[in-house]
């Protein structure tokens, strides 16, 4: 395992040259000028050739790569043209908010797609079964932008049970920052009011985002548990006496979790780096706000550096997924 862990690790320098590779490609044929773009529209010809000057603009292609990639050897992901900040700090302060948004649509996903792929298995064919089957089935199908819209209209706008968008109330303040996960620093500052209403704020969007990965869960369950249900051995522990609910969760759904691992990570690499629909219409200050504000000013170094948290997100993730393999499949070894 140890072996494996290095050579996954080491594999992770070959994913950021290539991502950034191919970010730094694709910012070089956009038929634009970042120069231009950054200084804005009443900027003067002298003002753009300096801009272009102090940034390594007007540098050949293969020379502004050179300097990326020793910059990016360093751990300095550049400056931002947009908020003239260097990239690592702002990533540094939005990248906990769609964290957070992230594991809350995760987690509303796991609480209500794991036991409805489980009891749509157990009840194949029946109405349960197909009332599951159908849920899914609107909930993969339905755009995030208008169910987000919907459910903002209803849950706030009319009901009035749940805030509207951003992550706070405005009179309250936000407690220190520690993580920049606002739910674990008030948790951690014991400042009960601001947990509960970080909380509330974070019900919608995250159950918003995470109505795709909630119907995919509980398709891939279901699929996987009805494999694993007509399995001898399943056959066997009930022959031995066993209860159902003690075959299902004890038995049945250990060894049906290896395909649905396979999902959730990269359910979870998605909903960190594609929840921009979401974050923009709850007013949410993630990475997905931060990469469309940047990719509308042309901000290339920001999107680069985007870039790169998500390639080397998604990898970390997969290695997170291999190893969570072998804690259910003894059976697996690594070498």
């Amino acid at each position: 395992m140890l072996g494996f862990l290095l050579r996954r690790l080491g594999s992770l320098v070959f994913v950021v040259w290539g991502v950034g590779l191919a970010t730094f490609f694709i910012s070089q044929v956009v038929p634009t000028d970042p120069a231009a773009a950054a200084l804005g529209n009443n900027a003067r010809p002298a003002q753009i050739a300096a801009y272009r000057e102090k940034r390594g603009l007007d540098k050949p292609p293969w020379q502004q790569y050179l300097l990326y990639m020793q910059s990016l050897a360093k751990g300095d992901l550049g400056k931002s043209l947009r908020t003239q900040r260097p990239i690592l700090n702002d990533l540094k302060d939005f990248f906990p908010a769609t964290f957070e948004l992230t594991l809350g649509a995760m987690l509303f996903a796991l609480l209500f797609g794991v036991p409805a792929g489980i009891l749509a298995a157990v009840k194949q064919d029946r109405p349960l079964d197909l009332g599951v089957r159908t849920l899914a089935l609107i909930g993969g199908a339905t755009p995030v932008y208008w169910l987000a819209i919907l459910a903002l209209l209803l849950f706030h706008s009319k009901l009035g049970w749940l805030p509207g968008p951003g992550r706070l109330d405005a009179f309250l303040l936000a407690p220190q920052r520690v993580t920049g996960i606002l739910t674990l620093d008030a948790l951690l500052a014991a400042d009960w009011e601001v947990l509960l209403d970080a909380l509330r704020h974070l019900l919608l969007p995250a159950a918003v985002l995470g109505a795709f990965s909630t119907a995919l869960v509980a398709r891939m369950v279901r699929s996987a548990m009805l494999e694993v249900l007509s399995q001898d051995f399943v056959r066997t522990a009930k022959a031995k006496g066993l209860t159902e609910g003690k075959v299902v969760l004890k038995h049945a759904l250990r060894n049906a979790a290896l395909p649905v691992l396979t999902v959730l990570g990269s359910l979870l690499g998605g909903l960190l780096t594609g929840a921009v629909l979401t974050e923009t219409i709850f007013s949410w200050p993630g990475i997905g706000s931060y990469a469309t504000a940047s990719a509308t000013a042309l901000d290339f170094p920001a999107v680069m550096g985007v870039t790169l948290v998500a390639g080397l997100a998604y990898s970390v993730i997969n290695l997170l997924v291999d190893i969570m393999y072998a804690v259910f499949d003894p059976r697996i070894a690594y070498s």
